[in-house]
């Protein structure tokens, strides 16, 4: 009888060790390559952390897209100069603009712009506006992240 237990609590760590292997597998087979930060906060510590991990991410090869909602569309907004923020006395507006240069896509929402006072003359050299299919395909693809602040 003992010689049975034993067999049993043998099998079960073997499937618990190849079934773990099997995750972390995986885990590795569907490494995220692109992600989507969706900010739509008005908070400026908010709007600047999206931005220092947008960065942190493109530097790891992440490619980054960001879309800009409701308030947070203001970024996108040559006119707009935020408050710089500590430690490294930069805007998020400065940050969003070296996520761009490095290659990451930027764009306000398709409801931004018909429900504010501002045109895409407004828009900062780069920022376009969002269309819902563009944005549906990217959130639902399965090698890209959405991240929302």
């Amino acid at each position: 009888m003992k010689t049975i237990k034993n067999v049993a609590a043998s099998c079960l760590v073997a499937g618990s060790l190849l079934s773990a292997t099997s995750v972390q597998a995986e885990g590795h087979a569907s490494q995220v390559d692109k992600a989507l930060i969706i900010l739509t906060s008005p908070s400026l510590q908010t709007q600047g952390m999206a931005m220092v991990l947008g960065n942190a991410m493109q530097a790891k090869g992440v490619a980054v897209d960001v879309l800009l909602c409701d308030t947070a569309g203001d970024l996108a907004l040559t006119s707009t100069t935020s408050q710089a923020l500590k430690p490294q006395n930069v805007t998020p507006e400065q940050l969003m603009l070296k996520l761009q240069n490095s290659g990451a896509n930027v764009s306000v929402c398709a409801l931004y712009l018909p429900n504010s006072t501002h045109s895409k003359q407004d828009l900062r050299e780069g920022i376009s506006v969002a269309t819902p299919p563009q944005m549906a395909s990217m959130m639902s693809s399965d090698s890209t992240r959405v991240y929302s602040f």
